[in-house]
């Protein structure tokens, strides 16, 4: 069997099934396991993903007002690679190409025998099905319900750790400028690491706000995710947000409990490490239960002064 996929999170699906050999193209931003990234690339962005957030918010804006999408995909590629299934996803207009594109090239030089397997996760619960929808066209159904059941112990276990622990306010931001809050699976996270999420429902899509009404809320930990951005690029743009008087005032910013976090491998990516992203919480928002060690590289926490404090996280 020949596999493509189209996102990151499907790519990672796809290898804990344990069907990495079967992977035979990439979209350009699949990026784990690392030696996915030596595959052939299917797509590219229309936008220069290594800018600051307001200026991919305006390119991006610009594009979908011209009716394009963000991403392209190399038809040609497809065709010579002549995969049996091709993995993508219809979640996010914004997050790869479109589903309507994909199956259209698809039909075109692959013709109707390709399976096209489209994932579109809202809750948490929608991921866990996406891997056995993926490990049904891949026909490694046992290997699926065998990592949903564990990734559902693991969080089960680590929910019962906190349960009896306070619930400090958390605010998960997903983009920078403008600002947004984390919604779709994230406030189920935080719920699971021991954290009150006041900022979106489960399942609601991530929405634009103020800093006002994120100091409004008071959090008492904060998470700077953006979508697609690893620490680095996040800290680029630090000195402009810690300038904010909204940023000094906040509570977690004065107790030290503001963090940067890989959200490109973490949190904004609904694949394996979501149960990763949800121990990374609960090292954030209680740090005094000692319930496990951060993963190298997932997060920095964050001085009041936008500068990186002494580096706290386990290596």
């Amino acid at each position: 069997m020949r596999v493509v996929s189209l996102l990151p999170s499907a790519t990672e699906i796809v290898c804990a099934l344990g069907a990495r050999a079967s992977l035979v193209g990439v979209s350009h931003e699949c990026d784990y396991p690392p030696d996915v990234r030596a595959l052939p690339r299917l797509t590219r962005a229309r936008v220069a993903t290594d800018a600051p957030s307001a200026a991919i918010d305006r390119d991006v804006r610009a594009l979908l007002a011209q009716g394009l999408s963000v991403y392209e995909l190399d038809v040609e590629q497809l065709a010579v690679l002549a995969p049996d299934v091709v993995v993508t996803q219809d979640q996010c207009e914004v997050c790869a190409v479109p589903l309507a594109e994909v199956a259209a090239a698809a039909r075109q030089v692959l013709g109707a025998g390709v399976t096209i397997v489209s994932l579109s996760p809202r809750y948490l619960g929608d991921v866990w099905t996406d891997i056995e929808r993926v490990a049904a066209a891949l026909e490694r159904v046992p290997a699926g319900a065998e990592l949903v059941a564990g990734y559902k112990e693991r969080l089960a276990r680590l929910a019962g750790a906190v349960a009896g622990l306070a619930h400090p306010v958390v605010a998960c931001i997903e983009w920078l400028d403008p600002v947004m809050v984390a919604g779709n699976w994230v406030p189920e996270l935080v719920a699971i690491a021991g954290g009150a999420y006041p900022f979106a429902e489960p399942g609601a899509a991530s929405a634009a706000t103020s800093w006002q009404a994120i100091a409004d809320a008071r959090p008492e930990v904060v998470a700077l995710m953006p979508c697609g951005f690893g620490i680095a690029q996040t800290e680029r743009e630090l000195p402009d947000l810690v300038a904010r008087p909204e940023w000094r005032a906040l509570a977690a910013v004065e107790t030290g409990r503001a963090w940067v976090v890989d959200g490109n491998a973490y949190l904004n990516r609904p694949g394996p490490r979501l149960v990763e992203s949800a121990e990374i919480l609960a090292a954030m928002i209680h740090p005094e239960a000692r319930l496990g060690r951060l993963p190298r590289g997932a997060a920095a926490p964050v001085a009041a002064t936008g500068a990186r404090t002494r580096l706290d996280t386990p290596k």
